[in-house]
């Protein structure tokens, strides 16, 4: 048989080799090269000093991330960051690299691996690889802990401004962040809101750094940190119940319970903002790779998954509220603010 599309079977060989250059950038995140590259051009051997590698690998590497276009070789042998590689950077606003860190940990990294045995049984590999859930795991590494908690501040970050922009806070005096861990999303939105106070909700690990952060950004004054399980119960007395990047983590059976202690929580004039990717009813060729990539990471890491606008509305019905908006996306990576409210009688809600 002969290939009819050699660019296609060109095309199959860039994906399937693509942990490669995955692997390129995280090792060059995790080193530090880009931070130390910010100020001069250095030499293979000047950056194997400043990072405790070995010169000649990490010359191979460097022109490896220069045919990535990340950074450039100069004719004296010297290497500099690019544009394309700054990025990547820990000192620069919007940095990529705290959500490189937990993602390229060795249990995720093997979990991947273990891709084929979820597919085959519908279980988290993460499991076989830790003995135990993800969560459990970054809870007993608090320097693993930390930087999945960063990385979920970058996105956080990016979605505050947008929601504080773009939804209407009308009514809005209290807003319950669940499982809003460092608390980043909630500083944000307070930020841009003074009217508004907040109540930040997560575990005991998750809300450890929440002080600080809500300090720096100046509004801890208007807010109480709670630590506590979602799966047990919700803080009363909240306006709006903000779940950002919480319910695709679980599964349809965890998500209601989630939701129906929030439901038990809400006085009859509260309403539920859940930020997520809201996953189309029919993919194609035009669809955002982000979406079933980050779906996959969960079928690997969680029992959880992304979900559809019907799916999330039969959740919201099992628990006894009701969907009344979809919005359009917000921050990066497609996330949308999906609006809930608890059912009537004549909604016909469980």
């Amino acid at each position: 048989m002969t290939i009819s599309d050699p660019m296609a079977a060109a095309n199959l060989y860039r994906l399937a080799f693509g942990f490669i250059p995955a692997q390129m950038v995280h090792v060059a995140a995790r080193l530090g090269l880009p931070d130390a590259l910010a100020e001069e051009d250095l030499s293979p051997a000047e950056l194997a000093r400043r990072t405790g590698a070995h010169a000649p690998s990490l010359h191979r590497l460097l022109r490896g991330l220069a045919s990535l276009g990340l950074v450039e070789e100069t004719a004296t042998g010297t290497f500099r960051l690019t544009p394309a590689g700054a990025p990547l950077r820990a000192d620069v606003p919007g940095s990529v690299r705290p959500m490189l860190m937990p993602y390229f940990s060795q249990a995720v990294w093997s979990s991947w691996g273990r891709l084929l045995d979820s597919v085959r049984t519908g279980e988290p590999s993460v499991e076989s690889v830790t003995g135990g859930s993800v969560f459990a795991h970054f809870a007993a590494e608090p320097e693993l802990a930390a930087e999945f908690h960063a990385a979920m501040a970058v996105s956080a970050g990016a979605e505050a401004e947008a929601i504080a922009r773009l939804y209407d806070f009308t009514g809005v005096g209290t807003v319950v962040d669940v499982g809003g861990g460092s608390g980043t999303l909630l500083a944000g939105v307070l930020g841009s809101r003074p009217g508004l106070r907040g109540v930040l909700v997560d575990t005991a690990s998750g809300v450890s750094s929440a002080p600080a952060v809500l300090e720096a950004a100046g509004v801890a004054d208007r807010c109480e940190v709670t630590a506590g399980d979602f799966l047990d119960s919700v803080p009363a007395g909240g306006d709006l119940y903000v779940f950002k990047s919480v319910l695709h983590d679980w599964d349809d059976e965890s998500c209601v319970r989630i939701l129906r202690n929030c439901r038990e929580a809400m006085a009859a004039g509260a309403r539920v903002l859940i930020v997520e990717v809201v996953a189309p009813a029919v993919v194609d060729g035009t669809t955002d790779p982000f979406l079933t990539v980050s779906d996959l990471n969960l079928l690997v890491l969680t029992r959880g998954r992304e979900r559809t606008e019907e799916e999330f509305a039969r959740l919201l019905d099992a628990a006894g509220l009701r969907l009344t908006r979809v919005g359009d996306a917000v921050g990066f990576n497609g996330y949308r603010m999906i609006e809930a409210a608890p059912a009537t009688a004549g909604d016909g809600a469980a």
